[in-house]
This record gives C-alpha cells, structure tokens and sequence, in this order.
C-alpha cells in the first residue's frame, strides 16, 4: 500500500431502525481508536443509512442496499460492505486490528463471511420475521 494515503476517518453506514446494528455502533463507538500511521487515529463516524443525511453525503450508493448491508466508506473513497464492512470496522480498532487482519486472509475470509450472517441472523424473531421491519436481505450470502 505505498503511495497510498492513510485512511483516517471511516464512514459507517448502520440501520438505525436495528437494535443490533445500533448495538454494534454503539460498541463500536467506545473502542479505543487504532493509529492511522501517520502520527492521528483512525476515526469513525456513523451515518444513519438510507438517511437524508447517508443519501447527501453518498448520491452514488444504493441507498436500500446499505439499509441490508452494514456498510463503510473509506476518505480514501473505498467502499466495503458486508463481511468487508465488518473487518474494516475492526481494523479500525486498536485492540481488534490483529483479529482484522487474521479475518481478512484468503483462508479466513469463510469465517468473516459466516460470523457475518449469524449477525445477520440474530435480527429475526421466531418465524423468520424481523422485530424491526428489516427485509431479511442481510442474512443471504452475497
């Protein structure tokens, strides 16, 4: 990654209509920061998907799309969704990087991609409704 700026602020897209997409914000938010590599932090910033604000800020993104998927735009302009999302969200941790990286190589990315839809599989109630009007999108493999 030489030549290529430091990333220094992630953007993360979460439904906040979800209690377990509001938990992960909300435990992602008191992480202690890992370092960007030049002398700062990376920083997080949360974003209300499908929001006034998430559909400003990003015109390009399907807008319904980050509503299934967590999603997390990089300063760099990058996009992750889904189990990339998850990792990335990690990395910018101080004391999960490590497990970040482990997750992001070629023979534990199944992992990632499984932990992710058993996340994604905790927002349905008995009966295979959703107990906050999610469409179920984010629990396929995709």
């Amino acid at each position: 990654m030489e030549g290529r700026p430091a990333v220094r602020e992630l953007t993360v897209l979460y439904d906040a209509h979800c209690g377990l997409c509001r938990r992960f914000k909300d435990w992602l938010a008191a992480q202690h920061p890992a370092p960007d590599g030049y002398g700062g932090v990376v920083r997080l910033r949360f974003v209300a998907a499908g929001s006034t604000d998430a559909r400003t800020l990003y015109p390009a993104l399907d807008h319904d799309a980050t509503l299934r998927d967590v999603t997390v735009i990089a300063d760099d302009g990058s996009v992750y969704v889904g189990d990339r999302a998850w990792i990335v969200c990690l990395w910018a941790t101080g004391e999960h990087r490590h497990t970040a990286v482990r997750l992001a190589s070629p023979a534990m990315r199944p992992v990632a991609r499984a932990i992710v839809q058993a996340a994604a599989g905790l927002r349905r109630m008995s009966g295979g409704d959703y107990a906050d009007g999610c469409d179920g999108q984010c629990d396929r493999e995709g």
